[in-house]
């Protein structure tokens, strides 16, 4: 019998996700690891990107935009600073929001550091988040803009 992984994301606003799952990639500051049944514990620094669980076949892409992971024998925890299921993102909207954040980083990049810093993970944040929802539409058989 092949064992679950008990999955748990939240965010500081609520839980997006909770589910026994049968294995679990997501984006490190490393790179991308793929995290499966009996994974040795493990305790990582999340980077903006796609994370994706699967059960059963059927995949759950979500973005997140930063956090930290827990690995437990089974057991995964992820505490992300943002996260969203990949059929929530409104991809027009995370569009203009990329587009801002790219007029401020041109902005930022004129006049502090800091400002800058965060306007580049502001862009970040909203790259992932186009992704996630482009390839879930695709996937899904939409064409973008469809939505």
């Amino acid at each position: 019998m092949t064992s679950k992984i008990k999955f748990k994301i939240v965010t500081p606003e609520r839980t997006v996700f909770e589910s026994e799952i049968d294995q679990l990639t997501l984006p490190t500051m490393e790179g991308e690891i793929t995290v499966l049944p009996e994974h040795i514990p493990l305790i990582s620094v999340l980077a903006p990107g796609e994370l994706v669980a699967k059960k059963n076949g059927e995949e759950t892409a979500m973005a997140i935009s930063g956090g930290m992971m827990e690995v437990r024998r089974n057991e995964i925890t992820v505490l992300a600073d943002t996260a969203e299921r990949a059929e929530e993102i409104d991809l027009s909207r995370a569009e203009a929001a990329r587009q801002r954040a790219e007029d401020l980083k041109k902005e930022k990049i004129r006049s502090d550091e800091t400002g800058y810093a965060t306007a580049a993970a502001i862009l970040e944040k909203n790259l992932a988040r186009i992704k996630v929802a482009r390839k879930h539409l695709t996937r899904r058989g939409m064409k973008i803009g469809e939505n």
